[in-house]
Parts: C-alpha cells; structure tokens; sequence
C-alpha cells in the first residue's frame, strides 16, 4: 500500500531540515566553531532548533505512517501533517529569533504536542481495535 500522505510530509519536513542543518552550517562558518556551540548563543539556537526537530518529527511521522497504513481518513492524516509542518516551522522561526518565549516556539511546540497526542491516541485505539 502506497503511503501518499506520509511521504509528502516527510518530503516537506525533509526539505525544511535541510533549511534547518543549513542554519546551524552557516553559524559554524560565522563563528569558526566546529564542535557544540562554543559559547555562541545563535548557534546554539539553532542547534536546539534542529535538535528538537529530531525529537519529534521523525515519530510522528512514524506514526503517520502506521495511521495510514491503517486506513486512517485521509482528512485525519493532512490535518496532522499540516499541523506537524506548520508547528515546526513556527518552532524554527520562534526559536532561531530569541532564546526566550515567543509566540512562534509556544505556537510552534503546542501544534506539534497536538500532533504526537492525537496520533498517540489515534495509534493506540486503532491497535486495540476500537476505530
């Protein structure tokens, strides 16, 4: 079974770690830093930026797979995928600007909780045969 919905949002996420790795390349180049951040708040931004897409993006996807996979409605799945990019880039967007609290990482981390809980959720009823 073709998994469509998974892989364009795997493909969408794929493109936005490169964006992403790409940051953190450039800030290693501005400050000559090759190994952790060095002392250097922006790149340790955007360090913790592209680590906290690796915390989470990567099951949810998983998880948008196994839904699918599933016959989950394909509504249910874009819905999640959507959110997972938009709260992603949000994140990315929130945190590469300040260290403190913003409306994008607040935005940007909620959209994603939302996402890994209804998947979470949807998983485990489907796996016990209840939807």
């Amino acid at each position: 079974m073709p998994f469509h919905v998974t892989v364009l949002y795997a493909g969408l996420n794929g493109l936005l770690v490169l964006v992403l790795a790409g940051a953190v390349m450039r800030q290693r180049a501005r400050t000559g830093v090759l190994f952790d951040a060095g002392g250097q708040e922006e790149l340790g931004r955007a360090q913790r930026v592209l680590g906290n897409w690796a915390e989470y993006v990567p099951l949810a996807l998983i998880l948008m797979g196994l839904l699918e996979a599933q016959r989950t409605s394909l509504y249910v799945l874009h819905a999640l995928g959507i959110a997972l990019v938009v709260g992603r880039v949000l994140h990315a967007w929130g945190l590469s600007r300040t260290s403190g609290r913003s409306f994008g990482r607040a935005a940007g981390i909620a959209l994603t909780w939302v996402v890994m809980g209804v998947a979470s959720v949807l998983a485990i009823l489907t796996g016990l045969a209840l939807i």
